[in-house]
C-alpha cells in the first residue's frame, strides 16, 4: 500500500464559522476524519505547516512547503497539500518551479466550502486528490479541484464561489476524475531526470497593470525598488505611445543595471503576441524583450522569482524563462 503525506496549510477547507466570519480552525488530522474512506487507498501521515487564510500566504510559506517535501521526499509515494483557494494558483505555480522533475505526484487542493458543513465540495476534492496521488501514472505538481486535474502552472481561479473555481488556462486539463476513475487526456511520459529543488526566491518581482492614461514615470519609479517588472499590457501586448519616449530613454540604462522587463497581457485566454501590432513589435525587437505569451500571470511571477535567484545575466535568464516547465509555456520558436 502506498504512503501519502498530507500537508495542512489552512484555507476554507479547514475553516469554521467564528464570530467575525469563516476562519481556519481545523487541523489536517481533523479534516481527514471527514473522509474515512480514503484509508482504503493508502497509508496517510499528516504534517501541519500552518493554519491560515490563503490571503496571508507568502513566499516564505512556499519555502516551508517545498522544504517539507524535500525533507520527506524519499519516505512517501506522493503528497497532498490542503490550501485555501484565493492563492492556490500562485502556490501550485511556485511549487512547479521550486520542485522540478518530480516523479512523485504533488497535489494541491482545497474547497469553496468548509469540510464540516452540508453541501461542501471539500470531501470530494480531498478524496479525488488522494486517489490521484496514489495512481501509478501520476507525477509532478498538479491542482485537483471539482474533478479536474490541472497542471500546476496552468491553474487560475476564475470563480469566486462556484465549485468549478479553477480553470486550466491555454492548455487542456491533464485528467478528469469521476467516481474513483481517472480519465487522462495528456499521455503519461515518465520523468527521466532526478527531482531538483530550488527553494530560494527573489522578492524583487513586481507587476505593473497598464491602464489608459498611465503616467510615463511609473516604470522608473518601480525600478527604484524592484529588479524585474512584469508589464500587463492590453490585448496582445504593447506600450502606449505616451510612455514610449521615456521607455526608450531609460531602457538601456535599466538593462545595464541588471533590471528586467517581461511583457504579458491582461487578457486571460490565448496569450500575448507583440509581433502583431507596431506598438509592440518595435520595442520587442529593439530591446529583445522577454514575452510571457500564453503563460498565466501566476506562473510568470513565480518563475521569475526562482530564476532571479539563479541567473544575473539577461541572456541566461531569457533562455531559462523560455524553457518549458510543467507545461507552462508554448513558444518553441523563442528557444534559441
Amino acid at each position: 500500500m502506498k504512503k501519502i503525506l498530507v500537508i495542512g496549510t489552512g484555507g476554507t477547507i479547514a475553516s469554521k464559522q467564528m464570530g467575525e466570519g469563516l476562519s481556519p480552525a481545523l487541523s489536517a488530522p481533523e479534516i481527514l476524519t471527514f473522509v474515512p474512506e480514503v484509508k482504503k487507498y493508502c497509508e496517510i501521515d499528516v504534517l501541519q505547516i500552518c493554519n491560515i487564510d490563503s490571503t496571508n500566504v507568502s513566499p516564505a510559506i512556499w519555502q516551508d512547503i517545498a522544504g517539507a517535501i524535500e525533507k520527506n521526499y524519499d519516505g512517501y509515494d506522493g503528497f497532498v497539500i490542503l490550501h485555501g483557494t484565493d492563492t492556490m494558483a500562485y502556490t501550485s505555480a511556485a511549487l512547479s518551479y521550486m520542485i522540478q522533475n518530480s516523479r512523485k505526484p504533488i497535489v494541491i487542493t482545497g474547497a469553496q466550502k468548509p469540510i464540516n458543513i452540508d453541501g461542501t465540495d471539500a470531501k470530494v476534492n480531498l478524496r479525488d486528490s488522494i486517489l490521484y496521488a496514489c495512481d501509478d501514472y501520476s507525477q509532478n505538481i498538479v491542482l485537483v479541484f471539482d474533478g479536474n486535474v490541472i497542471a500546476g502552472t496552468r491553474a487560475k481561479k476564475m470563480m469566486a464561489r462556484s465549485f468549478n473555481a479553477f480553470h486550466s488556462v491555454n492548455f487542456p486539463i491533464l485528467a478528469r476524475i469521476q467516481e474513483e476513475h481517472i480519465i487522462r487526456y495528456i499521455p503519461y511520459i515518465p520523468m527521466r531526470e532526478r527531482v531538483r529543488f530550488f527553494t530560494e526566491l527573489s522578492d524583487s518581482v513586481c507587476v505593473l497593470k497598464m491602464i489608459p492614461g498611465m503616467k510615463e514615470g511609473m516604470l522608473a519609479y518601480l525600478f527604484e525598488n524592484y529588479d524585474c517588472i512584469i508589464i500587463e499590457s492590453f490585448g496582445v501586448g504593447g506600450i502606449p505611445d505616451n510612455m514610449l519616449d521615456k521607455f526608450y530613454e531609460e531602457m538601456e540604462k535599466w538593462q545595464e543595471m541588471g533590471k528586467f522587463i517581461v511583457m504579458a497581457t491582461q487578457v486571460v485566454n490565448e496569450g500575448s503576441n507583440m509581433e502583431i501590432y507596431q506598438v509592440g513589435q518595435k520595442i520587442k525587437k529593439d530591446f529583445n524583450l522577454i514575452e510571457a505569451y500564453d503563460m498565466t500571470l501566476e506562473a510568470t511571477i513565480t518563475k521569475l522569482m526562482v530564476l532571479l535567484k539563479r541567473y544575473t545575466s539577461y541572456p541566461d535568464l531569457r533562455r531559462s524563462f523560455y524553457e518549458e516547465i510543467n507545461y507552462d509555456i508554448l513558444c518553441a520558436f523563442e528557444r534559441v
